[in-house]
């Protein structure tokens, strides 16, 4: 077979060497499918194949991941607010803590995946995250539960980038998207079956109070299947355990002809500045960090939306599986459509308008039901969207280094960078706003002959007109 692979790129190849109507010999390469025909290979049970392999190890995962930082909002209905004597606010700096290690360590993290192995980090990785998850069981203080957010954030940091750059390495651009939603719809399942689950635990007889053991046992269940990953991940398709030497050829073969990851690229530091420069990649960061505050705060704060429309703690956490249960559907089902038609941002804008709809209902509306419903149309919105946005650059950006750290950027402008990039946009704004508007009353008060008021506003002479007065300067 891998002769016949290697002669059918000859004969195309002499069929057209010397024929000056022929500019791009590269067109004129054979399809994979005609070449899969040629061979006996059925491409699509090998491609199912392929998916078979890959994707359910990295799916577990990120279901896992997610499970481990979300489970906090479950936590929190069970009472650990009150076992640690925790505040709302202070609650809420502990997910932001986790944020900021997420961005601070996800462009490193990739760094290490391109010059590591997937086998030896991705494992790795989720062994330390679940590591301290569990020991989030044990948190006694405040603070303990601060630094725990904040390393969990470090340890997950490098596996969905990891994940979306190492799918690209298998397959054909056009096929990542689907594969990509497949495993993000590990983000919908875990929102499903994490209510269900701690539900279960939390009403577990044992010595802890309930919100506990959910850490506790979740965070061991991570462990134990970190550990079966390092043998259950495989590395790129040159030395994956599962394919045979033809299946090799016909994998290099496809990649050959449609992206980059055939090529034998070392890491440079070019590369990497090079994804910095390009601007292309900051606005695929802007495009998710427009999305990642209604994902996260629908994730994070589910139980919580939902036990505030009047619901029983209880039944909060069991009502928050039909919302991402209906966003699983549709994760899968505009991934697929997507891909059919290779287009890619109708569907995005098509899903965040159904978000939108989803939030007005929840905002809008004071009947419990009604919001309800507002809560699936977010999820079942915002879910397909996310999914898109994040392996658009994976289909885009060629180049293997420039890739895995745009895949990293991306999350990173969307996490944190994007909102001090609009925050500087705004005061930026806002400074030139006032600075004119300083200008024009200058001139104002040289017509009227007036001096700006530097005392009390008590002391000035004639009608007083507030901030629109001539003598009330801004402070720039």
């Amino acid at each position: 077979m891998v002769l016949a692979i290697k002669a059918i790129m000859a004969s195309v190849s002499g069929k057209y060497e010397g024929d000056p109507n022929v500019k791009n010999k590269v067109s004129c390469s054979p399809s994979s499918s005609s070449v899969a025909e040629a061979v006996g290979i059925n491409e699509k049970a090998w491609l199912r194949k392929l998916d078979y392999h890959l994707l359910p190890p990295l799916t577990l995962l990120y279901l896992l991941s997610l499970l481990d930082r979300s489970n906090v909002g479950n936590a929190r209905l069970e009472g650990m607010a009150d076992d640690i004597h925790m505040s709302g606010n202070q609650y809420l700096t502990g997910l932001t803590l986790y944020f900021i290690g997420y961005v601070l360590f996800e462009l490193p993290c990739n760094v290490v995946l391109k010059n590591t192995t997937s086998r030896q980090w991705l494992p790795t990785l989720t062994l330390v995250w679940g590591v301290v998850a569990t020991l989030l069981g044990i948190v006694e203080i405040y603070p303990g539960y601060l630094a725990s957010r904040f390393f969990l954030g470090v340890a997950e940091s490098g596996l969905f980038p990891g994940v979306v750059f190492y799918l690209s390495m298998w397959y054909k651009r056009n096929e990542q998207h689907y594969r990509v939603a497949l495993f993000f719809s590990a983000a919908s399942l875990a929102g499903a079956f994490g209510g269900i689950l701690a539900w279960e635990i939390a009403h577990m007889e044992g010595g802890l109070n309930g919100w506990r053991w959910i850490f506790i046992l979740e965070g061991l269940l991570t462990v134990v299947v970190s550990i079966l990953a390092y043998f259950w991940v495989y590395n790129y398709p040159s030395t994956a355990e599962f394919l045979a030497e033809e299946e090799r050829q016909f994998i290099q073969f496809r990649l050959k002809n449609d992206s980059d990851a055939t090529i034998n690229e070392k890491f440079t530091w070019s590369a990497v500045l090079d994804a910095f420069k390009d601007p292309k990649v900051w606005l695929y960061g802007l495009g998710f960090h427009t999305m990642s505050l209604p994902l996260y705060t629908l994730s994070l704060f589910l139980p919580t939306i939902i036990k505030e429309l009047g619901f029983s703690a209880a039944k909060a956490q069991l009502l928050s599986v039909p919302p991402c249960a209906v966003a699983f559907v549709l994760t899968i089902g505009v991934a697929i459509a997507s891909e059919n038609t290779r287009i890619r941002a109708p569907f995005i804008m098509g899903s965040s308008a159904l978000g939108c709809i989803g939030y007005i209902l929840l905002l809008s509306q004071h009947r419990a039901g009604v919001s309800y419903l507002g809560i699936i149309f977010a999820a079942a919105g915002i879910y397909p969207a996310v999914a898109i946005v994040l392996s658009w650059p994976a289909n885009n950006i060629s180049g293997q280094t420039k890739r895995c750290i745009a895949n990293a950027l991306q999350i990173s402008i969307g996490f944190a960078l994007g909102y001090l990039v609009v925050n500087i946009v705004v005061v930026g704004i806002l400074w030139l706003v006032l600075r004119r508007e300083n200008a024009e009353k200058e001139r104002a008060r040289e017509a009227q002959g007036l001096t700006p008021l530097m005392g009390d506003v008590g002391d000035a002479e004639g009608d007083f007109q507030g901030d629109k007065d001539s003598r009330w300067v801004f402070q720039t």
